[in-house]
């Protein structure tokens, strides 16, 4: 009874998801452009297509020597592994502290939680990383130090601790559902639904939020700022979906989750992508997936350009 009532209701499943989707249209080759966030990182750059600032990837336990030296330059900072996921093992660093003590220069790290950490702490972070701790495969892994992300201040009253993102699901180039990450004090400020973060769905013709859950619980409201989660209308919402579409043309994945960030000086970048987006943004916006991947699929003309899918995306979601 509940199978049919899901199906009724164009609720996409793992399975559908792996077997309809992600197996017919994910070329096996391109996987390693999403999966490394360096090579996902060049291949934007190549495509002229803006992502954070890459300060330095550490890929071996002999770069930690010299890490004091090269993190002295930087007043802030995130630490992630190339090849990690849900989140997992992304410190950020808001503020850099140097101290002298006898004669030497002291560094501490202010997280973003305020927490601080001694270098020797972010040393034993990182080689957690290196060793595979947070990888897909649990294969050994390198750690990217990259630019710290400001919040676009529309995000004032909807986030806690940390910078929300933008998920969007794309199919053969065409977004087709969204929503808005808002980290939360029980999510450690981090735009990670797993974790507590909030997920909020977005309309596709107007980047207006319609629905919030949190860990797949209705909600109406922050629990943390109060602020009420409708109302919230996202700026530059053109841009994102038009920014979401070239990145089916950028790594050739049919079937993709681009997470997008809305800076304040300039607009919004990408993230990272994702060839195997989770399916709660379904539930965050009340609405199944099925539908609008088969209108696509079976519907949707060929050969335009990502202007004009996101275009269509817009009209027609």
């Amino acid at each position: 009874m509940i199978f049919h009532e899901l199906k009724r209701l164009g609720i996409l499943g793992i399975n559908n998801r792996v077997g309809r989707y992600i197996l017919r249209h994910n070329k096996r080759a391109n996987y390693p452009l999403v999966d490394n966030k360096v090579l996902t990182a060049k291949r934007a750059l190549a495509w002229g297509i803006p992502t954070p600032e890459n300060y330095l990837v550490v890929e071996n336990y002999g770069s930690l020597k010299h890490l004091q030296r090269k993190l002295e330059g930087y007043s802030s900072f995130v630490i992630k592994p190339a090849n990690g996921s849900q989140g997992n093992g992304i410190i950020v660093i808001k503020e850099v502290l140097k101290e002298e003590v006898a004669g030497e220069t002291r560094i501490l790290c202010r997280r973003s939680n305020d927490k601080l950490m001694e270098l020797d702490e972010v040393k034993h972070h990182i080689s957690g990383i290196l060793s595979g701790l947070y990888s897909l495969s649990g294969q050994s892994d390198a750690a990217i130090i990259q630019a710290k992300i400001d919040m676009h201040p529309i995000f004032n009253d909807y986030s806690f601790g940390g910078i929300p993102d933008i998920r969007v699901i794309v199919f053969e180039g065409y977004p087709v559902m969204s929503m808005v990450r808002l980290p939360t004090k029980s999510s450690d400020g981090k735009a990670n639904l797993h974790q507590g973060a909030i997920g909020a769905g977005l309309c596709l013709a107007t980047g207006a939020t319609n629905n919030a859950v949190i860990r797949n619980q209705v909600i109406t409201s922050h629990p943390d700022t109060g602020h009420l989660i409708s109302g919230l209308r996202l700026p530059h919402w053109k841009e994102i979906l038009e920014l979401a579409a070239r990145c089916y043309d950028m790594v050739e994945l049919g079937y993709l989750g681009a997470d997008i960030v809305l800076t304040p000086d300039h607009g919004p970048i990408l993230l990272e992508l994702n060839a195997r987006p989770g399916l709660a943004i379904q539930i965050a916006n009340l609405s199944g997936l099925v539908p609008r991947l088969e209108k696509i699929r079976t519907e949707a003309p060929k050969g335009l350009l990502a202007t004009e899918r996101a275009a269509y995306s817009m009209r027609n979601f």
